[in-house]
């Protein structure tokens, strides 16, 4: 794709994607939240762009970010720590609300 074309939706929402996608390649919990955080970040500020030729360039920047995204991904994976990180292990288990099931009763609750 040449620089002089817009990209579509289609290709814009793809390669939004696509770097979501590598993000969760790499092994280390920090680099993996910061390139997701730092993907919805730069989507949402450019979201406001209106003419083609700088919508082209944040397109093409978003490309060569991938691309960098991708080879530093196996770079990563490489050198991956032996032991998973402690955000990893620990995955947040839903636990019923007390109060929502009547099992808890506040003395300043509204019900009296």
């Amino acid at each position: 794709m040449s620089v002089a074309s817009t990209p579509s939706a289609v290709e814009i929402l793809s390669l939004f994607r696509s770097l979501l996608r590598v993000a969760r390649q790499f092994p280390d919990y920090n680099i993996r939240e910061y390139t997701k955080r730092r993907t919805i970040d730069a989507f949402r500020q450019n979201a406001a762009l209106s003419d083609p030729p700088s919508i082209s360039h944040a397109f093409s920047h978003g490309n060569s970010q991938l691309q960098l995204a991708k080879r530093q991904a196996v770079v990563y994976s490489l050198y991956a720590p032996q032991l998973p990180s402690v955000m990893d292990i620990h995955k947040p288990q839903h636990r019923p609300d007390p109060l929502n099931q009547g099992l808890i009763s506040l003395p300043f609750s509204s019900q009296d």
